[in-house]
């Protein structure tokens, strides 16, 4: 509905296009990853405490665009069914989280 509502508002020129989409949010993220059960399945992976296999000295994500690309990757290995910007969101979440990459 919300969405609707600012595209409609886009339209109808009352809205910048950056206006359109909220950025991040990663208390929402939060959210969704105990939702899919992220970290459980995260932890069977590495055998460790929750939170290891982001904390690993030998990680692959080293910046945002690869955090993005991990969750994108695990939504579709998954599927998951998740939409961008909840996407997002799983990404600032962890970042905030764990990563504390540069905001980009």
């Amino acid at each position: 509905m919300r969405a609707c509502v600012a595209v409609a508002a886009l339209c109808a020129g009352l809205l910048a296009p950056a206006a359109v989409f909220a950025s991040p949010d990663a208390v929402e993220g939060g959210k969704l990853v105990q939702k899919h059960k992220c970290d459980t399945c995260h932890t069977q992976k590495v055998y460790g405490p929750p939170g290891t296999i982001y904390l690993r000295k030998d990680r692959k994500v080293t910046s945002g665009a690869k955090l993005k690309a991990q969750v994108a990757g695990c939504n579709t290995m998954l599927n998951i069914g998740l939409f961008p910007e909840e996407e997002e969101n799983i990404a600032a979440y962890l970042n905030d989280t764990y990563y504390k990459l540069p905001k980009q």
